[in-house]
């Protein structure tokens, strides 16, 4: 978060913006080839899901790869032009404030 800190103040006054995007657990072929190896019999939804509730996701699932794309696609849109130097979290809440 530091690097993003700075690189964000150092490209500011050139209109660069700098975020992090910090991602929790997305679908991905990993997690079918570990269901594969683990519970070949389950099927995936099931194994998917389990799997959040068993790592405390607030919201019961993974996230998609859409799901982030779609954050880096706001990031990068003239509609996000007044936000750097923050990191976002991409984690259906799995990152909770303390």
């Amino acid at each position: 978060m530091a690097l993003t800190k700075v690189l964000a103040g150092e490209g500011a006054p050139h209109n660069v913006l700098v975020n992090a995007l910090c991602t929790g657990i997305i679908e991905s072929g990993q997690w079918v080839r570990r269901r594969e190896a683990l519970a070949p019999e389950m099927p995936m939804v099931d194994f998917l899901s389990g799997m959040a509730a068993d790592r405390g996701v607030p919201l019961v699932r993974l996230g998609t790869a859409e799901e982030f794309a779609n954050m880096a696609c706001f990031l990068a849109s003239d509609v996000a032009s007044y936000i750097t130097g923050t990191a976002i979290n991409v984690d259906g809440g799995l990152s909770r404030v303390v």
